[in-house]
């Protein structure tokens, strides 16, 4: 019995790993085949895109805020007002941005996509798309991919002003004259510092997408398994986020 329970974490994440690559190379198999789900895709757009927008643009916003009365207090000390500008803006348009746009989009959109598709798993109502002819990954996963892939780098991209936005306000705020924060803005961040942080995004999107269609898919045993899901997916969709976003920032952002 030891022995077998000392094996159950490998066997899960095993599982786990085969179960999201099996359906990650359904999804690309099937990505240009018929029939394309274009009501369920814009549908899905909007649900990940549009009403996220709130959330992301808040948390962001608030987040700059808190880095900049940091820096600002810290850097106005030993004279560096120069800097704060430089430091908010650097930080979120690397990863405060885009990290943040992608949890949020996990916490929220992932949790429903697979409470969805976990009420459907558990109802049988897959088995009747079967039935129908419908292709379970056509109608559920893909539009879901879609939509988290194309709307989380605009999501990233609203958080990233959001948060610098919210950096300046606390900057002047706190005494930083707001040319100067511009101007600091202007001379250390570059453009790819832009386009770096938001080509993290769609990955953090196809993270949440496979992960919540994934736990959605294979939940069995009524509103207990629905709700174990949701919580599955929500905690490894973040965690995977964290770990995908250290790789990409080594890639992306090298070590000079």
């Amino acid at each position: 019995m030891g022995r077998t329970a000392a094996w159950n974490p490998v066997l899960l994440f095993l599982t786990f790993v085969g179960e999201v690559t099996l359906l990650l190379l359904d999804v690309f198999r099937r990505l240009f085949r018929r029939p394309f789900e274009m009501n369920e895709t814009v549908q899905q757009m909007a649900f990940i895109g549009v009403a996220s927008v709130p959330i992301v643009a808040l948390t962001n916003f608030f987040s700059g805020a808190v880095l900049s009365l940091y820096s600002s207090q810290f850097l106005t000390k030993y004279g560096a007002t120069g800097f704060v500008g430089a430091t908010v803006a650097l930080s979120v348009t690397r990863e405060v941005g885009p990290v943040l746009a992608g949890i949020m989009v996990a916490a929220r959109c992932g949790s429903a996509m697979s409470a969805q598709i976990g009420s459907m798993a558990v109802t049988e109502q897959i088995d009747a798309l079967r039935m129908l002819s419908v292709h379970p990954t056509n109608y559920l996963v893909i539009p879901r991919v879609i939509a988290a892939a194309f709307m989380l780098p605009v999501l990233g991209l609203i958080g990233i002003y959001s948060g610098v936005l919210g950096g300046w306000m606390v900057a002047v705020w706190s005494g930083v004259p707001s040319g100067t924060f511009i101007q600091s803005v202007q001379q250390f961040v570059e453009p790819w510092d832009f386009i770096g942080g938001v080509l993290k995004t769609p990955v953090f999107g196809l993270i949440t997408a496979i992960v919540a269609c994934q736990q959605g898919l294979r939940t069995k045993g009524g509103a207990v398994g629905v709700g174990n899901s949701t919580t599955n997916t929500v905690v490894t969709a973040m965690v995977l986020i964290y770990v995908a976003n250290y790789f990409l920032a080594s890639i992306i952002f090298p070590p000079n």
